[in-house]
Order: structure tokens, then C-alpha cells, then sequence
């Protein structure tokens, strides 16, 4: 794969900023979108599988043929029913083939691809089809129609609505729903009038070119989508090229919603690059199963899936014999000791290695086979902070966890560490293409091909999104080492300034209290306030497996949390995180959310982050009883 790489530039509703002129598009393997490039991959992988997924309980495979294929009828199809260039589809749909085939077969024929989040309820779809003025939308079964269903006198401008699965929904006869079958059987019509007319729809497309339409989770009000050109996907995948390489032969599992831009990167848009092969796992529970099964060679989720893994195994640690607990320690132990030289990029001293070796063979090897790790040569994390002790941890046990940053506005990527040049406790470099600098304020601000062109029809937005020199506010103060590595201490929207006036960032803090395997989440409080307080999610695993030890009786999640021994473990944990931190910045007291959140609540996003704003609102009065 040859890739060009060219000075940064962005752009802003339409203007090209800092643009040299004459300059040409970023280009990978002479294409210079998206839509191009697929064509070419296509062409030249035929037969060679692209994607593989569960059909009745067997893994079955679908060639880049198939990608092309069905890609080519959902797009002449979409054109037949009335789809402009420019206009959006809507997707509704868990990770599955099809998702691929759809977002290839709309940016082909000109128009713009939009995720929609599976948990996200009727009303929510209503703005988002109304908000982005979606001509079509594809949901994937019955429960995501049901959605539209409750919705279809509000969105008078969508024209179809497609349904991926039809179990359930034989007798449906409604004016605006159509099967896929029907959608693939008009595309082989259109194909079969005009055969060319595909590539041909192909080649209008410019890199300047609206590809995506991304939105934000809206956590301070209604989501905004954020536009993504093809040249902004280009320089992703040129970002990705060399600071996440996958070769031909990888595989790899994809899992987090492809409305999310890091798992659009991961799944879809960087196999096109490396000619990978991509696994559906077949749903968000079957996760942990499917990864064993598949072992793949990278693997890429968010801070919450690592915790759960780190978490799976304590539990398994502390059922072994105490044969197998004495091992794991040594293991563990010996792990650590070679980490702490690979990470501070020292040689690994020669007993050091030798123990790891052995250990490695006795019991790291065996662990990395049963997580469904043997073959992974690098695991990321993104999406979120994640604690350095849990890093530190998977180096251990022979898995490298790099951790980078990115946000929907740079494509999905904006610095990173890689195995080779790798700080923890920082986001890595600037990838390559992209500058970056820290403001007067402390905020850092990015420039690159990367970044986006602007939000849906939100000019004012737009504009306070960026400076007057062009360059992209993160929101995220941080600092810049000797080495170029950078560290985010935190939000700036997220800074607590206590009653005595002491400014403080909870990101740190937060994050150490989660590499306890008690404690799954932690929203610190305490603006304004006379110190700092937490309302903690618990992981349920591990406490569960904690009380039942231990005989503790609870009937539900609610009545676990409100166990006093449960309570009592909760702040043994705070009061070990207490000790690195100074006075003002210590917890003084906690309470436990005793609601098993999931994705679709609203304290939670989609990647299982906790959403400040929402948690401290639905849960005041829990704060309030802190400070009385």
C-alpha cells in the first residue's frame, strides 16, 4: 500500500483552511475516497474472504465479492427510490455484514452514511431523522421498527424505511417498508438497465465530498453531527497505516456500535486499507466468547471492555486452588518485573527475562489462550481514560495495551502510543499529518486532514469549535512533554473548583479508583463545594462473587449495594486511592448507584462511559445527602 503525506489542512463548512494552493487530496493506493478505494479492494481481493459472521451458530464466511455486490444493489437501489447526492441514510442496526455492505453502497452512489445507536429510543430517532433529514432508513429487526413505527407521522421527509431481518414481520404490509430481498432485487433491475452506472457514480465522488455523517452523544443537549469528508476518512486511514499497522493475514473482531467512529475506523474504513478480515461478533453479551473463538491478531474496545476482562480474571484467580493462586502471583509477579523495563524502554535484563519465560510458559501462556489472546500482538484502548495500573497489567501478562485519543471531530484519531514508542500514563504522540499545541488556557487544540468539516447545519457551533486560526478546540486541557507525548489531566468543562478555590481535575482521580475491581465507574464531586465526594457504580461481578464468599445474603443488585460489608469494602478502596493524592484533592465520603445501568440508560453512552451531567442530575439526591 503506498500513502502519501501531506502538510495539515482542514476544513470548515466548505472553506479549506491553511491550504496550499494546488495542493493535492491525501491519497491512499492513488485513491482519493473512500468509495475509490473500495472499488479497487474489491477488484483486486475477488474471492478472498473480507468478512466472516455467525449464521446458526456457524462462523460463515463472505468474500470482498459479496461486499461489492451487494454493496453495488444498495446503492443503485437507493438511486431508483429517489436517493440524491448528498442526502443521508440512516442505519439502525447492530454490527453485522450488512452494516459494511450499506455504508460502502450509500457514500458509492453520493449519498451520507449515519449511524444510529440501537439504544436509543423512538424520540431520539425521530430527531435524529428529522435533525439530519435522512430520505432513508435501515433498522435491523423488529424492535428497532417498532421505533419508527411510533414515530412515522413525525418524519414526513423520510421516503423508506429497509428491514434487515424479517423473523417476526411475514405479514407486514405497510407503504414505506420494504425486506432487503426487495431492496437487493431492485438493485439487480437497476443493474441489469445500466451496468456501468455504478462506478460511474463512483468516480463524481470528490474527497471534499460529505461521507459521514457522525453525531455526538449530547451530553450538554441535542446530539450534533458532526460531517466527515472522504478526505478526512483518507487521512485516518493514513493515521492508522502507520501508527496502528494491520497486515493481510490479520483478523479482527468487531463489537463496539459502528455508529461510534473508533469502531468505524477499526471495522470498516482501515481493513479497506490492509485487506484484513473482519469478524461480527454476534452480539454485545457474546463478546468475551466470541473472542476466543476468533483470537484475533488487534484488538481495539474501550477502557470498560479491558476492566471487565482484568475483572473476569480475579474472579478466576481467587476460584483456583491455592495451587493455581500461587502460581498466577509468581506469573504475575515475574510479569511485571519484565514490563517495567519494556515500558521505560530499557533492555529487559537477562534473569528477568528468563523468569518470564518460564512462567510464561507455565501459566501467562495458557491465561492469554483462554481470554482468546494467544495471537494478539496489540490491543488499544481509546474512547475513554483508562488507569495505568490496568495498562501496566496486560503488559504483564504478555498482552501490549497501547492507549491513544481521538474524538468524532478528528476522524476518530488525533495521537497515539504504539508498541514501539509508548509512555503510559499518556495519549501518545501526534499522528502523523496532524499538529498539535496547548493554549494559553491549557486546552489542547489539533490541526490536520483529519479533522472535520464542520456540524449539520450548525455554523454557530462550528465556529466556536474552532479558533480564529483554524485550529480544533478539544475541550481537554492537558501538557505536551520533551518527547512530544501527551497527557490529558482532564476536562475543562469537568473542573472542580472547591468552596475554598482550589482547582481540580477528578480524570485521575476517577481513573485510579476504577482499576479497583470493585468499583467499575466513579463520578467525583465537589464544585463548589467543601470537598470531594463519589457516587460509585460497583462492578457487579466481582462483588457479587465478594459477598457470596463471604455469605453476605442480597435478593437483587439494589439490596447489594446496600450491604454494609459491600459498603465497607468500597471505602477501603477509596482510602488506598486516598493515599497518593493530596488532602484537598481526597474522597470524604461516596455513595453507591444502586441501578444496574446499561447502555440505554441515560447515565450511560453507548461505549459505557458515565455521562457527568446526567449522573449528578438524576442522582442529586444522592449528593445532596453528602453534604447535609
Amino acid at each position: 500500500m503506498t500513502i502519501s503525506t501531506l502538510p495539515p489542512q482542514i476544513t470548515v463548512n466548505g472553506v479549506r483552511l491553511n491550504a496550499t494552493p494546488g495542493q493535492r487530496p491525501v491519497c491512499v493506493d492513488e485513491c482519493t475516497t473512500i468509495c475509490e478505494l473500495f472499488r479497487k479492494r474489491c477488484a483486486e481481493l475477488g474471492d478472498r474472504t473480507a468478512h466472516r459472521e455467525k449464521d446458526l451458530g456457524i462462523w460463515k464466511s463472505y468474500s470482498w465479492a459479496d461486499y461489492w455486490q451487494h454493496a453495488k444493489w444498495i446503492g443503485l437501489a437507493l438511486r431508483k427510490l429517489g436517493l440524491q447526492r448528498g442526502e443521508v441514510v440512516s442505519i439502525l442496526s447492530e454490527d453485522r455484514k450488512e452494516w459494511a455492505w450499506f455504508d460502502m453502497g450509500i457514500q458509492a452512489v453520493g449519498g451520507i452514511a449515519s449511524g444510529v445507536y440501537t439504544t436509543d429510543s423512538a424520540s431520539q430517532l425521530k430527531y435524529l431523522i428529522n435533525d439530519s433529514d435522512s430520505r432513508f432508513l435501515i433498522v435491523e429487526n423488529e424492535e428497532q421498527l417498532d421505533k419508527f413505527l411510533q414515530v412515522e407521522d413525525e418524519v414526513p421527509g423520510l421516503l423508506n424505511v429497509i428491514i434487515l431481518d424479517d423473523e417476526g414481520l411475514h405479514d407486514l404490509d405497510h407503504a414505506r417498508c420494504m425486506m432487503i430481498d426487495a431492496l437487493y432485487t431492485l438493485g439487480q433491475q437497476a443493474e441489469a438497465e445500466d451496468p456501468d452506472r455504478f462506478e460511474a457514480e463512483i468516480a463524481l465522488a470528490s474527497p471534499q465530498d460529505t461521507a459521514l455523517l457522525i453525531y455526538t452523544s449530547g451530553t450538554t443537549g441535542m446530539p450534533k453531527g458532526a460531517m466527515l469528508s472522504h478526505e478526512n476518512i483518507l487521512a485516518a486511514i493514513e493515521c492508522g497505516a502507520h501508527a496502528l499497522p494491520a497486515l493481510e493475514t490479520d483478523e479482527q473482531l468487531c463489537f463496539l456500535p459502528l455508529c461510534h467512529i473508533l469502531e468505524r475506523d477499526v471495522s470498516i474504513y482501515f481493513p479497506l486499507a490492509a485487506k484484513c478480515i473482519v469478524n461480527f461478533a454476534e452480539s454485545p453479551e457474546t463478546v468475551f466468547a466470541n473472542l476466543q473463538e476468533i483470537s484475533p491478531s488487534t484488538f481495539t474496545a474501550v477502557p470498560r471492555v479491558w476492566e471487565k476482562i482484568y475483572s473476569y480474571v480475579q474472579i478466576m484467580t481467587q476460584d483456583a486452588t491455592p495451587t493455581g493462586r500461587v502460581a498466577f502471583g509468581m506469573a504475575l509477579k515475574a510479569g511485571l518485573a519484565r514490563a517495567e523495563y519494556i515500558l521505560a524502554g530499557k533492555p529487559v535484563p537477562a534473569g528477568v527475562a528468563a523468569q518470564f519465560w518460564v512462567w510464561d510458559r507455565l501459566v501467562l501462556r495458557n491465561l492469554r489462550r483462554m481470554l482468546g489472546m494467544d495471537k494478539m500482538r496489540r490491543g488499544g484502548s481509546g474512547a475513554a481514560p483508562i488507569s495505568t495500573d490496568l495498562l501496566k497489567w496486560y503488559w504483564a501478562i504478555g498482552v501490549p495495551l497501547v492507549e491513544g485519543f481521538g474524538m468524532t471531530e478528528t476522524s476518530g484519531l488525533a495521537t497515539l502510543n504504539t508498541i514501539e514508542s509508548n509512555k503510559v500514563g499518556t495519549i501518545g504522540r501526534a499522528v502523523p499529518g496532524n499538529d498539535i499545541r496547548i493554549s494559553e488556557d491549557g486546552e489542547i487544540q489539533l490541526k490536520g486532514l483529519n479533522i472535520f468539516q464542520g456540524y449539520w447545519r450548525n455554523n454557530a457551533k462550528t465556529a466556536e469549535t474552532f479558533t480564529a486560526d483554524g485550529w480544533l478546540r478539544t475541550g481537554d486541557l492537558g501538557h505536551i512533554d520533551e518527547d512530544g507525548y501527551v497527557t490529558i489531566s482532564g476536562r475543562m468543562k469537568d473542573i472542580i473548583i472547591t468552596a475554598g478555590g482550589k482547582n481540580i481535575t477528578p480524570a485521575e482521580i476517577e481513573s485510579r479508583m476504577k482499576f479497583s475491581h470493585y468499583i467499575a465507574d466513579a463520578v467525583i464531586i465537589g464544585d463548589k463545594r467543601k470537598y470531594l465526594t463519589a457516587l460509585i457504580m460497583i462492578d457487579q461481578d466481582n462483588v457479587e462473587k465478594f459477598a457470596q464468599d463471604r455469605k453476605i445474603p442480597f435478593s437483587n443488585f439494589a439490596s447489594l449495594c446496600a450491604a454494609s460489608e459491600v459498603k465497607d469494602q468500597i471505602q477501603a478502596e477509596i482510602d488506598a486511592v486516598n493515599k497518593d493524592f493530596a488532602r484537598v484533592e481526597q474522597i470524604k465520603d461516596f455513595r453507591l448507584i444502586d441501578v444496574l445501568l446499561t447502555a440505554d440508560d441515560d447515565e450511560l453512552t453507548a461505549t459505557m462511559k458515565l455521562k457527568r451531567s446526567f449522573v449528578e442530575k438524576k442522582h442529586s439526591h444522592l449528593i445532596e445527602d453528602m453534604y447535609d
